[in-house]
């Protein structure tokens, strides 16, 4: 989330903010948290309120709906000259699997064993789409790359993850890894520096924190708004987050208490949002 004063900003100036792939993203977050839950068709009238709420111009938002169904996330039903929206089988289980991930990130400590996970999968440059697609899928799995074709991670039970990764993508010919404990030989906090930037982590969990404490909204309709960025903001932290063990950090890391402070708003906004999110429901 934003630096943001008490309650929302003022919808002209959110829509000036809001391009067509954070209308994808936005829409993706009101269908985890408010379409999968009740699992029941909902009209096209109310995800353009809804995303409206959140500044997305009404071509974005159209244009947001037509790219997501394109991806298999969502299947639409023609009544007359209205249409309904409703997941996909893949849909749902995509929002599952990223409910998972977003809810449980960070919520407790884990134990660890000293053992490191490292992966060699040199991909040329010429093969972009393919270096992308890794590097999406083993950043959401806490990997990060020190150098070049090198991926690596103190969670060696992510083993079988990765592999899973390697293998879907077609990258087991080139591929190695291995699992074991870290010798002297080297400077490890180097390594954490080249593989993740924690010092951009760290701002970010220190804004969030600021700006949850300051985020106060009074009605239904400002709850809406409040948490659907709220779970916009917390939901890139996996992917900037390794998450890793305290024994390899050398200060209090904020992620933790972001964590909590984003359960707790979570939690105190949640029925205004519903209701809200009701409200819309009937309207459309």
């Amino acid at each position: 989330m934003t630096d943001l004063p008490p309650g929302p900003a003022p919808a002209a100036s959110r829509r000036r903010e809001v391009g067509s792939a954070s209308a994808r993203s936005l829409l993706l977050t009101v269908l985890g948290e408010f379409v999968h839950p009740r699992a029941v068709p909902v009209w096209t009238t109310t995800l353009l309120a809804a995303l409206g709420a959140l500044g997305v111009e009404e071509k974005s938002a159209r244009q947001a709906l037509t790219r997501t169904a394109h991806e298999g996330v969502l299947a639409s039903t023609r009544h007359g000259r209205r249409v309904q929206w409703e997941l996909t089988e893949a849909g749902a289980t995509l929002l599952e699997e990223g409910t998972r991930r977003i809810y449980g990130f960070m919520r407790s400590p884990h134990p660890w064993d000293g053992r490191w996970l490292v992966l060699s999968v040199p991909i040329p440059e010429t093969q972009r789409q393919l270096r992308h697609r890794l590097r999406t899928r083993l950043t959401w799995l806490g990997l990060g790359s020190p150098t070049s074709g090198l991926w690596v991670t103190p969670d060696a039970e992510q083993e079988p993850a990765v592999h899973a990764v390697v293998d879907d993508l077609g990258l087991r010919p080139r591929s190695f890894a291995w699992t074991g404990r870290a010798t002297p030989l080297g400077d490890q906090q180097r390594l954490l520096a080249q593989a993740w930037d924690l010092d951009d982590v760290e701002r970010r969990y220190l804004d969030f924190l600021d700006g949850a404490a300051r985020r106060a909204p009074s009605t239904p309709a400002e709850a809406f708004v409040a948490q659907v960025e709220l779970v916009q903001e917390w939901r890139r932290f996996p992917f900037l987050d390794p998450d890793l063990p305290a024994e390899l950090l050398d200060h209090d890391w904020p992620g933790p208490r972001a964590a909590a402070a984003f359960h707790e708003r979570h939690a105190a906004w949640h029925a205004a949002a519903q209701a809200e999110w009701e409200r819309m429901l009937a309207a459309g």
